[in-house]
């Protein structure tokens, strides 16, 4: 017989932006304006997303949908990679991400999905530093969370690769 264990992470909530500090609001700004641009004919669920650098350059990425799905890339992935291949020396602070539809309202955080995780949590491991994040809708309330490893605690890793 198994022994059961919780796993629990602690997150910050806030009602709307208004209350999030200055570099956090301006970087969840920059992620909805990246929305605006994003490429999601299909779906209609523009998502935007908007990393900071340790040298205060913030990085906008949007999703990128293709017909032949799963062709696309997601807002974060596509900041991502674009921060790895211009600043590989440098590590990502924190990330916003934002979305809104076409036909409905997004009045709620989004939170990135299982590639999109796993991908931000090889840069935080990588750097060896927490990278925040933060997560809101259109409009609505907003999340803050610590790390991306408390959002994805039973992670591949590459000591999965090694014997």
């Amino acid at each position: 017989m198994g022994e059961q264990r919780t796993i629990t992470f602690s997150y910050t909530e806030f009602s709307n932006d208004t209350e999030l500090d200055a570099e956090d609001k301006n970087l969840l700004d920059r992620a909805r304006l990246a929305l605006k641009k994003a490429y999601a004919p299909y779906s209609k669920f523009n998502v935007g997303a908007a990393l900071l650098m340790e040298d205060g350059t913030i990085i906008e990425g949007n999703n990128q949908e293709n017909v032949a799905y799963p062709s696309g890339l997601c807002a974060e992935r596509v900041a991502l990679y674009y921060a790895g291949a211009q600043f590989p020396d440098q590590h990502v602070v924190k990330i916003a991400i934002s979305a809104q539809a076409e036909e409905f309202d997004v009045d709620y955080p989004i939170t990135p999905c299982g590639a999109c995780r796993q991908a931000l949590l090889e840069y935080e491991t990588n750097a060896h530093a927490h990278i925040q994040v933060i997560l809101a809708g259109a409009s609505g309330k907003v999340i803050k969370v610590p790390s991306v490893r408390s959002m994805l605690p039973l992670s591949f890793n590459e000591q999965k690769l090694k014997k």
